[in-house]
């Protein structure tokens, strides 16, 4: 009998089953899908997504994605722009993300079950732990009756991925009548463009026709791939665990893609759930839960408000450009908040799984 059993072989799913395998528990993963595993995001990785990547073990060759320094905002003919304090961010293709993660698991033990459909918790065999990492339509939460909702804002997103060499070392931000879309450069000759708007049916093309400066840049670029769409949830519950079973990344709730916080919070949700598991505490995954969401919703909630609000987005970012040292700080504030603590959800690497990253993958 494995000691833990995740139900999604997404980011999530991959990174909690690397952090317990670290720990020393024996881990198998079940999906429904095969790897690599694509899903429409922005392919941005905050300074602490990077950072806990490397505390996984995953480390990319060199060269691989595109290491962006900051953030900027446009909305009109104001642009307020902020590098981070420390690290750098980092923009990835998913599929080499979702590759990385796979090497790295297979390298420490993970048992890993692919193409494992209509997985219900009723068909799972006995195990010391169950984690629902299956998304945010998750069907263990519910069957698990873990599904009442605190809060919940949807919105809709698209990606297209571009052949163009990167024009600025920032994620970029636009702000417009009908959407935002926001930038990432995810290689030497690649960009990732993703849309987020209230309505279903806006695609990016239609989206960049509001922004006549940043459709001009990709004219002429190929396509990488088809476009991709999802939800774009904001979402938070009552309660993330109970004896025995626990929800992971999307499942447990989500921040709107605005944020760019999604796989930085799942991957401290994985190191949280693994240090609670190994400690027996398991309260304290609830707690470090809510703790690592709180500025996260809090950057989902303000954008939100800023994108309902036109006259007061357009005051802000202006003060903003004439004293640049706000959003600066802002921004410091919130990639401080995100980083992972020495003492925080550390688990004790296992004598037998080691620590060593990958140098090259598959």
């Amino acid at each position: 009998m494995d000691d833990i059993y995740i139900v999604g072989g997404g980011p999530a799913g991959l990174a909690g089953a690397i952090a317990f395998r670290q720990a020393g528990f024996a881990v198998t993963v079940l999906d429904c899908g095969r790897p690599p595993i694509d899903k429409a995001c922005g392919e941005g990785l905050m300074p602490a997504g990077v950072a806990i990547l490397r505390q996984l073990g995953v480390l990319l060759p060199p060269h691989t994605g595109f290491a962006f320094k900051g953030i900027r905002l446009f909305d009109g003919n104001v642009m307020v722009a902020a590098r981070f304090p420390e690290d750098n961010g980092l923009g990835l293709r998913r599929t080499l993300l979702h590759a990385a993660l796979v090497n790295r698991a297979t390298q420490l033990g993970v048992h890993l079950c692919w193409n494992a459909k209509n997985v219900s918790l009723a068909q799972l065999p006995p195990a010391r732990l169950i984690v629902a990492a299956d998304g945010q339509n998750s069907l263990l939460r519910r069957q698990a009756g873990l599904h009442r909702i605190k809060s919940e804002h949807r919105r809709y997103g698209f990606r297209k991925r571009y052949r163009v060499t990167p024009w600025s070392d920032h994620v970029e931000v636009y702000w417009g009548p009908r959407s935002q879309v926001y930038v990432t450069p995810v290689a030497a000759d690649e960009v990732s463009v993703a849309t987020l708007s209230r309505g279903p049916h806006l695609r990016v093309d239609q989206s960049l026709a509001d922004f006549p400066a940043l459709r001009e840049r990709l004219a002429g670029a190929s396509l990488v791939g088809p476009e991709k769409g999802a939800l774009s949830v904001s979402r938070r519950l009552h309660r993330v665990h109970q004896d025995g079973f626990a929800l992971l990344g999307d499942a447990s709730g989500s921040v709107d893609a605005i944020t760019g916080e999604g796989l930085s919070l799942a991957f401290q949700q994985a190191l949280a759930l693994a240090a609670a598991f190994q400690s027996g505490k398991m309260a304290d995954y609830e707690l470090a839960h809510r703790r690592a969401g709180r500025m996260p919703h809090r950057m989902a909630s303000l954008l939100l408000a800023l994108d309902s609000h036109a006259m007061l987005r357009r005051l802000a970012l202006a003060s903003m450009a004439k004293r640049p040292g706000i959003f600066a700080a802002f921004l410091n504030a919130h990639v401080g908040a995100a980083k992972p603590k020495s003492s925080d959800s550390q688990c004790r690497p296992h004598p037998s799984t080691g620590s060593a990253g990958l140098e090259t993958y598959k």
